[in-house]
């Protein structure tokens, strides 16, 4: 594609449409890199790298967080505090732990999230399973180094997945749209 020299946009036209292609004055800011330009991901990369020593210790700080905000709720049960508290841990852990080198984590602090995020009345949630998902977030993150981690994993996500979307389906029941905006398939992969 040779580049455009004016400012004017250009207007091809054929028989049943026609195809405008706008000026692109941003042209003139690119230059080519030469073989001493920074290269602003392979540092990122390596800054990462670096980091990446300590990914354990910050998941493990993570997990203990999320302990402390479940024995909270199981002290004083569901206050506006209490469920934040869980919830901001829980959410933390799920956008974290991939980076963190903990993938297969993720789905179990999805799987709380849901709960918490979608339960209209928090008091109806069962204890238990808030705390079958810490213990499985904690569990996944202390025996990453397992071969069959993967497999345990998996199974165990699917089945907390489960057992949370029938008791979001229950206590949703009333509420049909927003079931349905809730186990609508995500919009991004």
């Amino acid at each position: 594609m040779a580049v455009r020299k004016d400012n004017m946009p250009s207007v091809r036209t054929f028989a049943d449409h026609e195809v405008i292609t706008p000026a692109n004055p941003l042209h003139k800011a690119i230059a080519p890199a030469s073989a001493d330009d920074d290269d602003p991901v392979a540092r990122a990369e390596a800054a990462l790298a670096q980091l990446s020593t300590e990914f354990a210790e910050w998941m493990q700080t993570e997990c203990e967080r999320l302990e402390m905000a479940r024995q909270e709720v199981v002290r004083l049960g569901f206050t506006e505090k209490t469920h934040a508290e869980l919830f901001r841990a829980a959410h933390d852990i799920k956008g974290e732990a991939a980076t963190f080198g903990y993938p297969a984590v993720v789905g179990a602090a999805d799987s709380l999230c849901r709960l918490l995020e979608h339960t209209p009345d928090w008091s109806r949630i069962p204890l238990t399973l808030v705390e079958q998902h810490v213990d499985a977030v904690r569990a996944i993150a202390r025996e990453y180094s397992r071969a069959d981690l993967a497999v345990v994993a998996g199974a165990l996500t699917r089945r907390l997945r489960e057992v949370t979307d029938e008791f979001l389906r229950n206590e949703n029941a009333d509420r049909p749209d927003y079931l349905e905006s809730i186990f609508a398939p995500t919009l991004a992969p």
